[in-house]
């Protein structure tokens, strides 16, 4: 049975960017969601190429998913396109940084 999809967004939602300190859906980091039987697939991206906190967030997600209930594996896969902007922030996260 594939988990629920509102259960992996607020999964995901407890990741955060250390730098940011924003969770990486209202950053807009996060590009597809895809379930199939007990494993995830999710497309995210950085805010920058050369985000020196990507592969502790990657890791996050990883583990963060995988702590779902029907989630045996998350494969969590760093793409660079469409590369992110800040027109991807949801408005909460536009709030909390003060950008608008």
């Amino acid at each position: 049975m594939a988990a629920d999809q509102e259960a992996l967004v607020s999964a995901l939602k407890t990741v955060k960017d250390p730098e940011l300190n924003v969770n990486v859906v209202d950053l807009g980091l996060v590009y597809s969601i895809q379930s199939r039987e007990d494993e995830v697939d999710v497309e995210m991206t950085l805010t920058s190429p050369a985000c020196p906190v990507g592969p502790e967030m990657l890791r996050s997600a990883v583990t963060a998913l995988e702590k779902v209930e029907g989630v045996s594996k998350a494969n969590v896969r760093l793409v660079m396109s469409p590369p992110w902007s800040p027109d991807r922030m949801s408005d909460d996260a536009r709030d909390e940084l003060g950008y608008f």
